[in-house]
């Protein structure tokens, strides 16, 4: 196997896991914040805020694999 056979069939690999690990974690901050809205409801405005804040910095993580995958897409061909 070389090397351009094992980076094509990785790269789709890793983007897949990037985007199960940003869904997963994504869904666990929503349901976070939504339990603690439940229980303190005149904090929802500072649970919302952190909540969004949070959830940019995990889809920025899916981002920086899709554009390292997009780099070493590159090499394959």
């Amino acid at each position: 196997m070389t090397f351009q056979i094992a980076l094509a069939l990785a790269l789709p690999l890793s983007v897949g896991l990037a985007a199960i690990g940003s869904a997963v974690g994504l869904g666990l901050a929503v349901k976070g914040a939504m339990e603690a809205i439940g229980r303190q409801p005149e904090a929802a405005t500072k649970i919302q805020l952190s909540m969004v804040i949070g959830c940019a910095f995990i889809e920025a993580l899916t981002i920086y694999a899709l554009l390292t995958v997009l780099i070493f897409q590159g090499r394959v061909g």
